[in-house]
């Protein structure tokens, strides 16, 4: 009997061990799949950066809607639809929520409509409104607490304060440290259920710590964005002050709307002055 045991915990120690070296392979492989997933976007956005235009040259393009441009953009959406926007259509026009880039990466294709004759890809406003929509009533399913935003381009970081007042929500624009959601080591360390980002790129260290938890990402996304791994795309202008501006604003009001916080902010609260 004494032999007996002794090879019953020999075999229950080789069970165990074979399911520790299986769980480390499992969580190698899953590493190399997310280094290997950054090492393709970094290389995709290198070759993207050549062809399109800064980000200052965007945000100067934004700052020059015509009223004529409006007018057009107004006539072109409303023979297509006739729902009502969650702000005037007028508001979205002037914050050049539709303007994309010169580059119109495969993901965000679907939501491009046309090209300027300057060559800068022009996003299909309706869908911006629908994608709101969508995108609020995934929002409204988190508390405060269980959220955070990251806007580490300069041109958001007001809008972005604006809304973290507004809602409660954690905000994160000049730095945010790799690493405070998944190594409970660190001094700053938190835990969330949503991450919100500006742009996946500018952002890609809270879209990579968020995608290593498994956790929903909720992105404004420019035409010449990679989109792989975030859970609700916003297809709007991200490199205009006024744009991030106009989407936190709507995302901020519905968000408190929908939670009976009260929110007496205007639109020109988050974007600035509109002409």
């Amino acid at each position: 009997m004494p032999e007996l045991k002794k090879i019953q915990k020999k075999q229950i120690s080789e069970r165990t061990s074979l399911k520790s070296l299986a769980e480390e392979l499992k969580e190698r492989l899953a590493k190399e799949d997310e280094e290997k997933l950054e090492e393709e976007t970094v290389k995709k956005k290198a070759k993207t950066v050549k062809e399109d235009l800064s980000d200052k040259e965007i945000q100067e393009l934004s700052e020059k809607i015509t009223k004529k441009e409006i007018e057009e953009e107004k006539k072109t959406i409303k023979e297509t639809s006739k729902e009502e926007t969650l702000v005037p259509l007028e508001d979205y026009i002037k914050c050049a929520v539709h303007l994309g880039t010169k580059v119109i990466s495969p993901h965000m294709r679907k939501f491009v409509y046309k090209r300027r004759a300057d060559g800068l890809a022009v996003i299909n406003t309706i869908f911006i409104d629908q994608k709101l929509r969508e995108a609020i009533d995934f929002l409204i399913k988190y508390n405060p607490e269980q959220i955070y935003l990251c806007c580490k381009r300069e041109a958001g970081w007001s809008a972005a304060d604006k809304f973290g007042e507004c809602t409660g929500i954690k905000v994160f624009t000049k730095k945010y440290s790799p690493g405070i959601t998944t190594n409970l080591v660190l001094d700053d360390f938190f835990e969330s259920e949503l991450t919100i980002i500006c742009d996946p790129w500018i952002d890609r260290n809270a879209l990579n710590d968020t995608i290593k938890l498994r956790k929903p990402i909720m992105s404004l996304c420019d035409t010449n964005n990679f989109t792989t791994r975030i859970t609700k795309i916003i297809p709007c202008n991200n490199k205009s002050g006024k744009s991030i501006g106009c989407i936190l604003y709507i995302l901020a009001r519905e968000y408190c709307k929908a939670k009976g916080k009260p929110f007496k902010a205007k639109i020109e609260d988050f974007t600035g002055k509109l002409e």
